[in-house]
């Protein structure tokens, strides 16, 4: 699962790609710094995994991971290909999720591709282009839904549906606020559209404001994602890049003299992660305690299937506990003494913090 870091060029992609990964991808005052997408693996942070490790003595920790892409700045104009806009919005196209990055801090030293910081601006300068992006390709489709119709019912159905759908986007509002049944859901997925997908705005805010994580950018930057039902989390990313170069003592250190109870990327990771749909189950044994990764409303067989492909064939049952019971208890064994495991069978709906160990035949 991907997420794409998109916005205007010098809002802070690539410092906050640098502090999420620290993958020392370029990034400088100049539009363009970016051109092809940086890809970075970053470890989900998880509390529960350490508390779970020294609870049953295990040898390591594994973290869930999610990707990100560092894309090159979007620019007024994208969609008809200035600032190699065609190849940008290609990269856009292959991942899940977007994570717009809005500046909201002032700076005469960092310039803005517009001549002044304006979120409001800004927002609508990307939400536009993507717009005009979808628009191409509805249009596109529909040309040919127009020959399939004349033969094919079920194309004629899609061609009144692709017609209602343009005509959202013609009114400039983005796909994912296009009001659907459960019906249609199915054929809005298929058009596969740059709006359509989930997004998450980053609010870069000053040093000043990265402890209140509240000014007039930011508020404004929280009525616009509201609109589209979208989340916002601010953050500095000049500060997650210098804590992102500490050691886990200065980091904390640092922390600490900030007023800060966290890194601020710890709240941003955990938000994608959401955004994409996806929980974590944990198993933890001898060799490791590790958390697994599947979309929300996964049933126990087919998450039984991410450890091993023989785990989910020859599946019998799964032992689950919660992670806040089990730690309740103090651990596996103690779980196991007093009967607490449950039992649960290849149709459980497994939830987050579960701690599963799977029966299964060889």
């Amino acid at each position: 699962m991907k997420l794409g870091i998109v916005g205007l060029p010098n809002v802070g992609k690539s410092t906050l790609f640098n502090a999420l990964t620290k993958a020392g991808a370029d990034s400088a005052n100049y539009p363009f710094c970016t051109i092809d997408p940086n890809l970075g693996v970053v470890d989900v942070p998880d509390p529960r995994l350490k508390v779970l490790q020294e609870m049953d003595g295990t040898g390591r920790i594994v973290p869930a991971t999610v990707a990100f892409y560092d894309i090159a700045g979007l620019v007024r104009g994208a969609s008809k290909g200035e600032g190699l806009g065609n190849q940008f919005l290609s990269h856009i196209r292959e991942v899940d999720a977007i994570v717009h990055v809005v500046r909201c801090f002032q700076d005469d030293n960092v310039v803005h591709v517009d001549g002044a910081v304006d979120p409001a601006r800004d927002i609508e300068t990307i939400r536009l282009e993507l717009i005009l992006a979808d628009i191409e390709i509805m249009e596109r489709r529909i040309l040919r839904l127009e020959r399939q119709a004349k033969a094919d019912k079920k194309a004629k159905a899609l061609l009144e549906f692709a017609k209602r759908l343009l005509d959202h986007l013609e009114n400039e509002q983005p796909a994912k606020t296009f009001d659907i049944t459960p019906e249609e859901k199915e054929l809005y997925q298929d058009f596969r559209l740059l709006t359509s997908k989930p997004t998450i705005y980053v609010a870069n805010v000053s040093i000043d404001d990265a402890l209140t994580r509240d000014n007039e950018s930011i508020r404004v930057v929280r009525e616009l994602a509201a609109k589209e039902g979208s989340e916002v989390v601010a953050i500095s990313a000049q500060i997650e890049q210098e804590l992102s170069e500490l050691d886990d003592e200065d980091k904390q250190a640092f922390l600490e003299d900030m007023g800060l109870s966290e890194p601020g990327l710890n709240r941003l990771i955990r938000r994608s992660y959401r955004l994409l749909d996806l929980i974590s189950f944990i198993t933890s044994r001898e060799v490791e305690t590790r958390a697994w990764t599947i979309r929300q409303g996964t049933r126990a067989q087919q998450a039984a299937g991410k450890i091993h492909s023989d785990i989910e064939r020859g599946f019998i049952r799964a032992e689950v506990i919660a992670y806040d019971e089990l730690v309740a208890v103090g651990g596996y064994v103690q779980a196991k003494d007093k009967g607490v495991m449950r039992l649960e069978g290849k149709d459980y709906i497994v939830q987050d913090g579960d701690v599963i160990h799977f029966r299964f035949n060889v």
